[in-house]
């Protein structure tokens, strides 16, 4: 089956076709210009690129969270516009997930990390093993200190990546845990991985419709924490 994902979690915006565990046709941009502007013009341009239409897709995925609420929130209802109109199965998929098929290639642990600002990352730590991925930990909000707390004493190798990346590394380097930090080619997330990761929640039966189809936040947006604290004076 033929999948079009598309990542919009961070700076960077991508979209990929993936197709039984490999990429048919992607495209990638990180040049600061906004999704809403460069999402879809990207999509359609690639797709016309590959002789493909949204015929000849079978789902639609997206990195649904963590990241930025406005990339997710642009992400998201592109995926639902174009579902909609298509009558495509959407799948929404961990952003951390996502990044983590990076350096599924490397054995040892994985760390997907990405700024969540307030002193925390939102993070996940995945074991690799033959080119496969096993959850270790859910997607959370914590602070670099618990995750240092959590990762010393691991005997396995240790590769941090993300757009949250450089800044776990530097401080587990600084706290005595021993951890490389991905290359530069495989650091940041993209769709290809979006698209991986959501072949595999296909199997297990987790497509929803353009309807269901959701954001996923760790924690409230900013503007929605200080409506919460005026209300509470």
């Amino acid at each position: 089956m033929k999948i079009l994902a598309l990542e919009t979690s961070a700076k960077s915006v991508s979209c990929a076709v993936v197709e039984d565990g490999a990429p048919l046709a992607s495209a990638y941009q990180c040049t600061g210009l906004t999704h809403s502007r460069t999402l879809l013009p990207m999509v359609d341009a690639m797709l016309k690129n590959a002789d493909l239409t949204l015929d000849d897709i079978d789902a639609i995925a997206i990195a649904a969270g963590p990241g930025s609420f406005t990339g997710l929130r642009i992400g998201i209802a592109a995926v639902k516009g174009l579902a909609w109109a298509a009558d495509k199965p959407c799948l929404g998929v961990s952003t951390l997930e996502a990044m983590a098929q990076n350096a599924a290639h490397i054995d040892g642990l994985i760390v997907g990390a990405m700024d969540a600002r307030r002193s925390q990352v939102y993070n996940a730590v995945f074991e690799a093993k033959g080119g496969e991925l096993t959850r270790l930990t859910p997607d959370r909000a914590i602070s670099l200190e618990e995750l240092c707390a959590q990762l010393q004493g691991k005997q396995q190798p240790i590769t941090v990546l993300g757009d949250g990346g450089v800044l776990c590394y530097g401080y587990l380097e600084e706290h005595g845990v021993k951890c490389t930090l991905a290359p530069s080619m495989l650091l940041y997330q993209n769709a290809v991985g979006v698209g991986l990761a959501a072949e595999r929640a296909y199997a297990r039966g987790e497509a929803v419709s353009a309807q269901e189809l959701l954001p996923v936040y760790l924690r409230p947006a900013q503007a929605e924490r200080l409506r919460n604290t005026k209300l509470n004076r």
